[in-house]
């Protein structure tokens, strides 16, 4: 494991919309599992070898520094850029412990994931869930273990995914599923997307929160556009024909498969919209701060 140097770990969120979190943590930089799609590849970060994970020196003490200089306690997001969960935390537990540290200054936090390993956290994760709010997205594009392995080689299978998502809800977290990217012409068929739906449900997922296509450009383009070529011929000229240089590829029956899947998410009872997954998550929370609230008066 090499480290790299960093001021800051723990920083203001630019995306504070983005299932209402306040501040964003990366522990960790590049990422092992291999997705072809994966936009942290893309140039504008200028992250070299993306393959090779790196873990940022005396991470935990530069996040309880930070942690103590923020003016307000709010949710945490971590695996934007490189997945908090990667092969290399098993032993360094290095997400664990920021997780301690979230806990002991009251911080909530919000976690995306396509690895079971978080399974390993219940403990602290509903610690942290009983004071502040906890979110956890499962990344999952397909139930498919096969086609998962052309897509996302080296991340867990997504029935490991599933029975990690049924361990966090059984122990009354609140988690779900990032339902993207869904890839045109690969995962954009209608009966998979039910499907993986119904999965969902039966494992106790909370919402789905989806995107039906990907994004696309320098550096990312490249790379996904060779492992089609290498995994599924003549598809990356079917993407150059209909795409060209843009950096949102839509499926191009991404109306057809909204419909479809708003319907089924209403059928089973799964939350799907931004501003739901929100105000449910947070809405333990809120009561409890009332009923203190009530209590001091």
């Amino acid at each position: 494991m090499d480290y790299i140097p960093a001021k800051t770990i723990v920083n203001n969120s630019p995306s504070p919309a983005w299932f209402g979190v306040h501040y964003n943590m990366n522990i960790y930089r590049g990422c092992s599992f291999g997705c072809i799609y994966c936009d942290s590849r893309s140039l504008c970060y200028k992250i070299e070898n993306f393959e090779k994970i790196r873990a940022k020196h005396d991470a935990l003490c530069i996040i309880r520094a930070d942690l103590l200089k923020k003016r307000k306690v709010g949710v945490i997001a971590t695996g934007a850029m490189s997945d908090p969960y990667n092969p290399y935390e098993k032993e360094l537990k290095l997400t664990q412990n920021a997780l301690e540290l979230i806990n002991a200054y009251g911080f909530g936090v919000a976690i995306a994931t396509k690895s079971d390993l978080i399974s390993r956290d219940v403990s602290v994760l509903k610690d942290i869930q009983s004071k502040a709010p906890v979110i956890i997205k499962l990344t999952l594009t397909t139930v498919s273990d096969k086609l998962a392995g052309l897509i996302e080689p080296h991340a867990p299978s997504p029935s490991r995914r599933l029975a990690a998502l049924k361990t966090l809800t059984g122990e009354g977290l609140y988690a779900g599923i990032l339902m993207m990217p869904i890839l045109p012409f690969i995962t954009d068929n209608p009966e998979a997307i039910i499907h993986l739906l119904q999965q969902a449900k039966e494992n106790g997922a909370r919402f789905i929160y989806p995107s039906f296509g990907v994004t696309l450009r320098a550096g990312n383009r490249d790379y996904f556009y060779q492992k089609l070529d290498e995994r599924f011929s003549g598809l990356k000229q079917k993407y150059i024909n209909r795409y060209g240089q843009r950096y949102s590829c839509q499926a191009p029956n991404s109306k057809k498969l909204w419909q479809i899947f708003s319907e089924e998410c209403q059928r089973l009872g799964l939350y799907f919209k931004m501003a739901d997954i929100i105000t449910d998550y947070k809405q333990a929370y809120r009561k409890r701060q009332l009923s203190l609230f009530v209590e001091e008066l």
